[in-house]
């Protein structure tokens, strides 16, 4: 299957895993968070960053504008929370420019006509659809028209839903990601073979994206087939925050990209072969006839 190339990286089969770590919403609304994790990425050795863009007054049901709810900035309205903890074009700007400076990619999840139009804005290497929005022809066309590649979570979704969705969008420049939609997941729920299954059924670039907790999980992805994995992140798991609980704090951060590469090359290439260290041992151990 044909690899799709991020920013100036080829993802799929034969290239290294693109490992995502997701800020989304982490920063909760303070750009000095958001270069923390910027930071906390780069040192990894992450692929990317990536955040959460929605306009409010689009994503937002009328039914929760008015609920009050205990945020960073008090006890105040949903609506004013999801104004506040949104980055506009100022705070962009700024991560843009620190991301250059610490030479990493960025994008987003789009989760409105809107979002994705201002985040064009950026010239952005791809956009995340995320698994809430599978089902949103309107957006997914609204994406794809923008001709840049795309990632799909397929979290909370049947294979009849992801069909149609890749019917909308092609397969061009698609990479699928393997999703468990539950905050954090339990492991019994993350059925990692389903990544081959989605390998063999649409023939693209398959991914896994991990709200679990811990760690081999999100290796083990690779050794079935993951060409990318994305896990959330965040300085502090009891920060403030919905998505905080089920991110990697620093260390596991640093531990699973570094577990990603050394699984990566015990995997080899599946030739057998006798190695050049193997044969001092061969002179000591085997018995000869």
């Amino acid at each position: 299957m044909a690899a799709v190339k991020i920013g100036g990286t080829l993802v799929g089969d034969e290239y290294p895993c693109f490992v995502i770590a997701e800020i989304g919403i982490n920063h909760n609304g303070d750009v000095g968070i958001a270069k923390s994790l910027i930071d906390l990425a780069k040192v990894a050795g992450c692929n990317a960053v990536k955040f959460q863009k929605r306009t409010p007054e689009l994503c937002v049901p009328l039914a929760q504008r008015d609920k009050m709810r205990d945020t960073p900035w008090g006890y105040i309205p949903y609506m004013e929370y999801r104004q506040r903890i949104e980055f506009g074009e100022s705070e962009y700007r700024e991560i843009r420019a620190y991301c250059r400076e610490r030479n990493i990619l960025w994008f987003a999840s789009c989760w409105d006509t809107e979002a994705a139009d201002f985040m064009e804005r950026f010239d952005v290497p791809c956009y995340k659809i995320a698994s809430a929005s599978l089902t949103e022809d309107g957006l997914l066309r609204h994406i794809r028209a923008k001709g840049r590649p795309i990632l799909l979570s397929t979290g909370m979704s049947t294979l009849e839903q992801i069909d149609h969705a890749i019917e909308v969008l092609g397969k061009e420049d698609l990479i699928l990601l393997h999703c468990v939609s539950t905050y954090p997941a339990n492991y019994d729920e993350l059925n990692l073979r389903v990544i081959a299954t989605l390998r063999r059924r649409y023939s693209v670039p398959v991914g896994y994206s991990g709200h679990e907790t811990g760690l081999p999980s999100s290796v083990a992805a690779v050794t079935v087939g993951a060409c990318m994995v994305e896990r959330h992140i965040t300085l502090d798991r009891s920060m403030w925050g919905s998505d905080q609980a089920a991110s990697l704090a620093p260390n596991g951060l640093i531990r699973l990209v570094r577990d990603i590469r050394l699984v990566e090359m015990a995997m080899g290439d599946g030739v057998k072969r006798v190695f050049e260290r193997e044969k001092p041992m061969i002179a000591r151990l085997r018995r000869q006839d």
